[in-house]
C-alpha cells in the first residue's frame, strides 16, 4: 500500500527553472523606471513570496518608492508575455511526473507566482499530467498560508492525511507545516541545503528520482 496518494508541488525552483525569465522581467521593469538592475543571484534570493514581494525587494525603497506601482505593473506586463522565453523543466522532472501519474498519484501545483502564469506554464509543460495548478490571485492567501494547498486538495477530492508537499524554499517548508503535510525539500532549486536546514527542512531530495524513492 502506498504511503501517499497525492503529491503537491511548488513550481519555481522545484519543477521549472524560471530564474532567468524572472530576472529579465525584473530588470526590464527597473530599466523602464530608470532604476539599477539586479543580478540573477539577487533575484534568486528575492523569489518565493510572490511577485509583489519580489519587486518590493528589487525596487529601491520598496513599496514606499514613488513609482513602485508603475514599476510593478511593467514587470507583470512583461512577464505575462515572456514567462517562457528561457524557462525549462529541471532534468528528471517530467519522467518523475509521468511515472507518478501512471501509478495513480493525484498531482497538483501550488505557487506564489501569478495565477495566469502558473496555469500557462502548467499547460505548456505538464498538460495531461498535473490535474490542477493554482497561483497567486485576489482573495486567496498566498503561501506560506495553507489556503492554496487546501484548495488543490479540494479540487483533487483528496484528504490531506495522504498528501505530501514538495518544494525548494523556506516558504515551502512553512507552507507544508501550516497545511499539516510532510515536506520534501529539493536541492536543485533556488535555496541550498544549509539554508533549508536553518529554516526547518528535515527531508531532502537531491534528484527527482529521490522524490520517488521517498514516496
Amino acid at each position: 500500500m502506498k504511503r501517499y496518494d497525492t503529491v503537491i508541488f511548488d513550481l519555481d525552483g522545484t519543477l521549472l527553472d524560471t530564474l532567468e525569465d524572472l530576472t529579465d522581467a525584473v530588470n526590464y521593469a527597473l530599466r523602464e523606471s530608470k532604476m539599477p538592475e539586479r543580478t540573477i543571484d539577487e533575484v534568486r534570493r528575492f523569489v518565493g513570496n510572490g511577485v509583489q514581494r519580489l519587486m518590493e525587494l528589487a525596487v529601491p525603497d520598496g513599496v514606499s518608492g514613488p513609482v513602485f506601482e508603475e514599476t510593478f505593473a511593467k514587470f507583470k506586463e512583461y512577464y505575462g508575455v515572456h514567462c517562457n522565453d528561457k524557462t525549462r523543466a529541471y532534468e528528471g522532472v517530467l519522467p518523475l511526473l509521468r511515472e507518478l501519474k501512471e501509478e495513480g498519484y493525484a498531482l497538483a501545483i501550488v505557487s506564489n507566482k501569478l495565477d495566469s502564469a502558473v496555469k500557462e506554464l502548467s499547460e505548456i509543460y505538464f498538460e495531461g499530467i498535473v490535474t490542477t495548478a493554482i497561483g497567486e490571485k485576489a482573495g486567496v492567501a498566498k503561501k506560506p498560508a495553507p489556503d492554496t494547498v487546501y484548495e488543490a486538495l479540494r479540487v483533487l477530492g483528496m484528504p490531506k492525511e495522504r498528501a505530501v508537499y514538495v518544494g525548494d524554499s523556506e516558504v515551502d517548508v512553512m507552507t507544508a507545516k501550516n497545511a499539516g503535510l510532510p515536506c520534501i525539500s529539493v536541492l536543485w532549486g533556488f535555496r541550498d541545503d544549509a539554508f533549508l536546514r536553518e529554516h526547518g527542512a528535515v527531508c531532502f531530495a537531491g534528484t527527482p528520482a529521490e522524490v520517488r524513492n521517498f514516496l
